[in-house]
Formats: C-alpha cells, structure tokens, sequence
C-alpha cells in the first residue's frame, strides 16, 4: 500500500482535519461507535475491514483524541471504543455528510423533509426495525436529561422537522419545503391522543434539534403534556443514521415515527410520513398490536 501523505503541517483547517479522519475507513469508524458498536470484533464485522487495518485506524483515531479506549477485559486485555468529546464533534461532519448523499447521490438534489416511499433513503430508515437504540440521554424541554426510551412497555418517539411557539421563528422559505410544515399539528394530534397511547401502555417522546428552550416555548402554548426531547447534538440522529435535510444553516430531521419497546428494540418505523393524522393513528395501533 503507498505510504500515506501526512497532511498536518498544512496551512489549513480542513487539510488538517483530513489528516485525522480523511481515510474513508476512519469516519465509519466513527459512524459506527456514535451507533453503538464498540468493540474490535464488531467493528470488524460491521465494516468488513481487515484486521490489520482496523488497528491502524483505531490507533489513529486514539492517539488523535477522537476515540477513548476503555479495557473491559483483564485477560486477554480487550478495549472498548468510543467517541470522546472531540469525537462527538465529528457528528454534525457524518450527518451532513449523509443528507449530502441522500440529497445529491440517491437524490435529485432537492432539499426535502421526507422523502419517496421507495426511495433507498426510506429502505435505510425502514431496515431500522428489530434494531436496538443505543443507550443515550436526551435533554428535555423541561430542562432534565432523558432516556428517549421510558419505562414503559413502549415508548413512541416521533421525529420532527421543527415546531415554534410563533410564526416568525420559522427559517425563511419553511413552507415551500416538502414535508416541513405540520409539526404543530403533529405534535398536538399526539396530545389529543395522549390518553389512548397512555391506555395502550405507551409513553409518547416528541424530538426535534431544537434547542429545549424552544422546545419549551411550544409546550406551553400547545399545552403539551409529554416531553420534547432535543437532538440539538445529533447523538440520536447519528446513533440511528437518520434522515436530516438541512435549513437554515442547520440540520433538522426528516418526520418519522419510532415505536420502540422497553428493552430498546426497535418495533415499528413509519417513514415516509405522508399524512400526519394517520400516521398518529398508525403508531397506537402500532402499540396495541405490541401490547394486545
């Protein structure tokens, strides 16, 4: 193999950068330990990399700072991997890195808040189901870090493109784009019939990457009794590869619902979501064939 050019001394930030996580082999290293996968014999079998190599790029990316590595095994010694804080910086880089796939490789080009129905954006996000959801925290509008998955026999996480408690919070041109408008409705469809999914054995989490204190905002002008759950640094979104699309300078998640049971299985994934009401309707059935 030629010997690798090492970048560092370049005079630029990006060039730099790349000389960190510019082997294609080392950002999928990435993606997947934000999804989970921590140990070298998963990650080999996740990626389909040799051994040899995965060294080299687990070496590199310790030794850079990107990963940690924590021994869970005294004899032999084996390591687990995982994202450190400048790590975790790396997630917005994956994500756009992705919705530019969706957008201009899979894609037409067009910027969306969902998608066709047999896109293969859809097939990725559908091939969820049977899945587990990493274990991770989430802020919530009300200011407490929250699992996304309750305690509960379910739990109903619906994604969602952005909701604001006034009109002109909304980025310019919102409306114009597909999929991006009924957030409120969404949301307040899951409040009408928060009783049926309570009933049902159910616990409904509303996520968005808003900030909480916008999401708080909506809450209390909705009236909305169950906790909105931020994203605002990607871990969810990166831990479950999901479809963003990006506006404003921001990347925002495409609308989708995930049922997931209590030991974090992922049990129903409705994408794309092209009528709102329905999809609500949807997901308690969702529950109701889970708990019935």
């Amino acid at each position: 193999m030629p010997q690798r050019t090492s970048l560092a001394d370049a005079d630029c930030s990006i060039a730099q950068a790349l000389d960190v996580v510019g082997d294609w082999w080392t950002l999928l290293i990435v993606r997947d330990t934000a999804r989970g996968v921590h140990r070298f014999d998963a990650l080999q079998q996740e990626l389909g990399v040799s051994r040899k190599v995965l060294t080299e790029r687990l070496r590199l990316l310790v030794d850079a700072g990107v990963l940690t590595r924590e021994p869970y095994q005294d004899r032999p010694v084996r390591y687990d991997y995982r994202l450190s804080p400048r790590g975790r910086a790396l997630l917005p880089v994956l994500i756009a890195l992705q919705d530019w796939g969706d957008t201009w490789v899979l894609g037409e080009g067009e910027t969306m808040a969902t998608t066709a129905e047999a896109s293969q954006e859809a097939a990725r996000v559908r091939a969820l189901k049977g899945t587990r959801l990493p274990e991770l925290l989430l802020p919530g509008s009300d200011g407490r870090l929250r699992d996304p998955v309750a305690d509960t026999p379910y739990t109903v996480l619906y994604c969602f493109p952005s909701a604001y408690a006034t009109r002109d919070a909304y980025p310019p041109g919102w409306a114009s784009i597909p999929g991006a408008s009924g957030c409120t409705l969404e949301s307040c469809t899951y409040r009408d019939q928060l009783a049926d999914f309570t009933a049902a054995g159910a616990t409904v989490h509303g996520v968005s990457v808003q900030r909480p204190d916008e999401q708080r905002a909506l809450a209390e002008k909705e009236g909305l009794r169950f906790p909105l759950l931020s994203d605002a640094d990607l871990a969810l979104t990166a831990a479950l590869r999901l479809p963003t699309f990006r506006a404003a300078g921001v990347s925002r998640l495409k609308r989708l619902t995930l049922v997931v049971d209590r030991e974090r299985t992922i049990r129903e994934v409705l994408y794309p979501i092209t009528d709102i009401e329905a999809s609500v309707r949807e997901a308690l059935k969702a529950v109701r064939r889970g708990t019935g």
